[in-house]
């Protein structure tokens, strides 16, 4: 069993058993962050769904309105004559035969990836790479689209996609411990506000169960759930 720092100690000493508003939650969590790097804050949200069935999965994209903090690396898979505006927009990386086989080889060195209609068929035979990555291009998320520019800019702006996991949990980062507390609550309150707004027809009773706020090595921290209770 690992071994608890002094600092681990005093942070898991600072948070209460209680349940904090948001506001609460992002402040505490700037307090018992230690680590010597800039930790990312994440959201995990139990919501009362069961993900095997299709009426109940629950999937979306929201842009933060203070971004991730994280620099998103992008790679748009173009043709020639998209290469221009994908560039312009901010895209790390623009091409398309020459990534598909970098791709194929194994190459995965990005957080996003953009692409059109029209070239969907060539990334299917990477399936088995890009899908375990969370990689693969969906229309559902804005990143098969024609209008390139304006997907990379998105991305790079601070859109993030979700999607509920086996288990009913959302993950997803919401910024950066270095954030003020204010933006930290404000990224947090705009990702439960998208998760309401998507939740199925068929999820019946208490839609979101809990909601944790943590940062890298962080002990978690109780947000009061009932306000986003319907």
């Amino acid at each position: 069993m690992a071994k608890i720092t002094k600092k681990q100690k005093e942070a898991k000493g600072k948070v209460e058993l209680k349940a904090y508003s948001l506001s609460e939650a992002s402040a505490l969590i700037k307090e018992i962050t230690s680590v010597k790097f800039d930790a990312s804050v994440d959201l995990a949200v139990r919501l009362n769904v069961d993900p095997k069935k299709a009426n109940q999965m629950v999937r979306g994209v929201v842009t933060l309105p203070h971004g991730t903090g994280k620099d998103v690396k992008v790679l748009a898979l173009v043709t020639p004559d998209k290469e221009a505006e994908a560039r312009e927009a901010g895209a790390d990386y623009v091409g398309l035969d020459e990534y598909l086989a970098k791709i194929k080889a194994g190459w995965t060195d990005v957080d996003v990836i953009v692409t059109m209609p029209s070239v969907m068929g060539k990334l299917g035979p990477l399936g088995r790479v890009l899908g375990p990555r969370g990689l693969m291009p969906n229309p559902k998320t804005g990143t098969v689209t024609m209008d390139v520019a304006k997907a990379v800019s998105e991305v790079k702006a601070g859109k993030i996609d979700f999607k509920v996991e086996k288990t009913g949990i959302v993950h997803a980062a919401i910024g950066k411990a270095s954030f003020d507390a204010e933006k930290i609550t404000e990224n947090a309150q705009e990702l439960l506000t998208t998760l309401v707004k998507l939740k199925p027809q068929a999820s019946k009773g208490i839609y979101i169960k809990s909601i944790f706020m943590s940062s890298t090595m962080s002990p978690s921290v109780e947000i009061d759930a009932k306000r986003f209770a319907e």
